[in-house]
């Protein structure tokens, strides 16, 4: 490996562990929007099962969600994403 990259990632490394530690600030700080799900469920009007199955999750994922214990990622989220911007999806999505 060359010297310079090497460097390069061990002061990364050194950096993050300072931010962790909160002795440094990060640079920059990326945020995504994440959406409400139960939100998005409720105004669907469905109940955690039914608003699973036409999101392809488990019910105990949509009650993770919900609860912020996890956080929705990949194709779920894209899913979501999807609704929150066009509820009239979830028709199509109950239709498959």
């Amino acid at each position: 490996m060359d010297k310079k990259l090497f460097n390069d990632l061990v002061e990364s490394m050194e950096q993050m562990v300072a931010i962790e530690k909160g002795a440094m600030q990060p640079a920059q700080v990326h945020r995504h929007h994440l959406p409400n799900v139960k939100l998005l469920r409720e105004t669907s009007g469905m109940k955690q099962d039914e608003f699973a199955e036409a999101v392809g999750v488990s019910a105990s994922l949509v009650q993770s969600w919900e609860q912020e214990r996890r956080i929705p990622s990949g194709s779920a989220l894209k899913i979501l994403l999807m609704l929150e911007r066009n509820p009239a999806l979830m028709s199509d999505l109950l239709a498959l």
